[in-house]
This record gives C-alpha cells, structure tokens and sequence, in this order.
C-alpha cells in the first residue's frame, strides 16, 4: 500500500460517531489499555474531528481539536502507522482551527509521540505527567507555526 491510498476528512460527530468510537476503541482501550471510563468524554460532541480513511472507505485514523484548542484523542490502527496518516490529520486539524481562530493550540502528548509533535511546531511545556498510566507530556504550538491548508 502507497501512502496516497487514504484521505482525510473534517466530520461531524454525530454522523461518523461509530467509526470514530472504533478507532479509539482499538487504539486507547484495547492496545493501549486505557479504562473506557478514561476515553469517553462530553468533549466529542462540541470538538471539530477528522477521519482517515483507506480507498475502501474504512476508518483508519481520527482526531479531534476542543474548542479550546486543544487537540487529542490522536489515534492511527497499528497497520497505518509511519504512512502519513497521522501527520495528514494533524496538519488538516490545525488547518481547521486556524479557519475557527481557535486559540493557542496545545495537546498532551504521549512520550513516545513527542518527536511527531515536535515535527509539526510544538514545543514540551512543562513536567511530563501520568494519565491514563501512559506518561505524557504537554505541549504548545510554537507562534508562527504553518496552518496551510493540507493535502489529502
């Protein structure tokens, strides 16, 4: 598989609730083992989301940016993973906040996904931090940051 045969697209949550849920079903509870008590939260239904999806139209990634601009629930199924896909997401959800004038945007991220972040402009704020019993680390878009529309 070449890393064109996906794309990514912003999506209501009421509409794509079911594939989103999947995803992080299978990445944080199941993979992962975050407590499903953890994962869902009021959030998803005010937040802006993505979904990736293969050229059969399967869910293969989502995220999700609050309107406090605060982006999370990052999460690509283990055989998508170093193909783009959650580098495409990532640039099209601070594309979309830069059309919402979102305020300054931050996430917590995973340890292990701190080079990725560090990548797209954001900067460790801070201690590193346990949640969910996964050490994190928060982080900030650092001023001047691209927030060119992505191609997907």
């Amino acid at each position: 598989m070449s890393e064109l045969e996906f794309n990514v697209s912003q999506v209501q949550w009421a509409q794509y609730r079911p594939q989103l849920r999947e995803i992080r079903r299978q990445v944080f509870i199941m993979e992962q083992n975050v407590p499903r008590e953890l994962e869902w939260d009021d959030k998803d239904e005010t937040a802006l989301h993505v979904i990736a999806v293969d050229s059969e139209g399967n869910g293969i990634g989502t995220g999700r940016i609050s309107n406090q601009g605060q982006i999370g629930r990052m999460a690509v199924l283990r055989e998508w993973r170093n193909r783009g896909v959650g580098g495409t997401m990532l640039r099209k959800l601070l594309w979309m906040a830069s059309q919402a004038e979102l305020p300054t945007l931050y996430l917590n991220a995973q340890q292990s996904a701190i080079p990725f972040y560090r990548r797209h402009g954001f900067v460790p704020v801070g201690d590193t931090f346990i949640e969910a019993g996964i050490p994190h680390q928060r982080m900030q878009l650092r001023p001047n940051s691209t927030t060119a529309a992505p191609s997907t």
